[in-house]
């Protein structure tokens, strides 16, 4: 399948496909001239909402956009979501080019209630050549699955898989939900990445590793990890009964819920592994989740494209089909919808549930 991409990935591909030696390659001096000084450092800067300038310049300068215009997109591979409650905005990380492309190409975007452009590139306003001089630096190279807790806001990011050869890491990337500002990091050295996380008031994360797919796959790299707040990493759950597991959500006991893709089962497991409860989707090949504070679980099929509906005590009911990709879903309180981005489709479908 061909995929039409935008004219900055493409660029950017153009610039990978040179050669080493061409991509290399300094600007000449001039003669006679003094050696170019190394730029100070700058200090780290988020992205404007929609106006004029796009990136912050001198107090008082910028103009926001006319209320009379609605802007539609800012979206590029995203595969998550969360919710800003203070905000009222949708807080969606985009995973821009991939990581064999351009590394460090990541942004994350606003999104309002009605699904028009609040803030374009919020984080990763600045292009990947920009970051590494901003203070502090910013690296944001794949996100996949994201959570906000405590002010925080938690990307699964991944470092390495920019060739043959060169190992992928998983890397958890905390954010200042206030400041857009890093404020952390933590790798876990024996996984490759993770698709989804799940973070607990304590700081504790919950992460997902997919693991293979295909004939006969290896059932032990299916696998539920935690990582407690110092950064230390152990698998709490390994094999069966999960199945390519997916998403992750913690419900209002504090117990670790997670979706498979590989076949309809939610899972509930306690906070040390032990399963607690199994329930099933209306579709299988699961990505997304969302518990609401009664109990409800919407669950988003990627492969079927369904999201299902999970009463407490009840079946499973299709309350919407056929969305392209429905990926890792989040629940936009202020419009009481579930927000569910779609990979590929570089866009986001809402569904209306109160």
């Amino acid at each position: 399948m061909i995929r039409l991409r935008s004219l900055a990935s493409l660029a950017a591909l153009s610039v990978a496909m040179l050669p080493a030696a061409a991509r290399a390659q300094q600007p000449v001096q001039p003669p006679g001239q003094p050696p170019a000084q190394p730029q100070p450092p700058r200090p780290f800067t988020t992205g404007n909402p929609l106006g004029l300038p796009v990136t912050p310049a001198t107090a008082g300068a910028f103009e926001p956009m006319s209320a009379n215009v609605k802007v539609f997109g800012a979206i590029f591979s995203a595969e998550s979501c969360s919710y800003d409650a203070t905000r009222g905005v949708i807080v969606v990380p985009n995973r821009g080019v991939t990581q064999a492309v351009q590394a460090n190409d990541a942004f994350v975007s606003f999104i309002n209630h009605d699904g028009s452009v609040h803030t374009a590139r919020w984080i990763g306003v600045q292009g990947p050549a920009e970051r590494a001089g901003l203070t502090p630096p910013l690296v944001l190279n794949e996100p996949f699955g994201s959570d906000i807790a405590n002010g925080i806001l938690y990307l699964a990011d991944r470092d390495g898989g920019t060739g043959p050869g060169v190992p992928s890491v998983a890397v958890i990337r905390k954010f200042d939900l206030r400041t857009g500002a890093p404020v952390g990091e933590m790798r876990v050295d024996r996984v490759a990445w993770f698709n989804d996380i799940a973070v607990a008031p304590d700081g504790t994360i919950y992460a997902t590793q997919t693991g293979a797919f295909g004939e006969n796959p290896d059932a032990s790299t299916w696998q539920l990890w935690r990582i407690a707040p110092d950064g230390s990493a152990s698998i709490l759950v390994q094999g069966a009964p999960l199945f390519q597991p997916n998403g992750v959500a913690l419900d209002g006991a504090g117990s670790v819920v997670v979706v498979n893709m590989g076949n309809p089962d939610v899972l509930t497991f306690s906070r040390d592994g032990r399963l607690l409860r199994t329930e099933a989707a209306a579709q299988a090949g699961n990505d997304g989740l969302v518990i609401l504070p009664d109990g409800t679980k919407y669950v988003s099929s990627v492969r079927f494209g369904g999201v299902s509906r999970i009463r407490p005590g009840r079946p499973a009911e299709l309350i919407a089909r056929n969305i392209p990709s429905a990926a890792s879903m989040c629940y936009d309180a202020g419009g009481k919808q579930l927000v569910i981005p779609m990979n590929p489709n570089n866009g986001l479908a809402f569904v209306k549930i109160e």
